[in-house]
């Protein structure tokens, strides 16, 4: 029964120290996204292409 209380602390342990090193990751910076709003004007959304392509077969119908 002392094993349950021993791997359950520690396991408590472990998830309260990934919890702090994501909180120290998260406030550094770190998934802070730069790069791709710079370039997401280059692509085109393919929900815009199929839209555009069924407004011109409309209007030549």
């Amino acid at each position: 029964m002392s094993v349950i209380y021993i791997v359950l602390t520690v396991s408590v342990i472990v998830g309260i120290a990934f919890f702090v090193v994501f909180l120290l990751a998260v406030k550094s910076g770190q998934y802070d996204d730069s790069y791709t709003p710079s370039v997401r004007m280059l692509f085109e959304d393919e929900l815009v292409k199929g839209k555009s392509k069924d407004s011109i077969k409309s209007k030549t119908d």
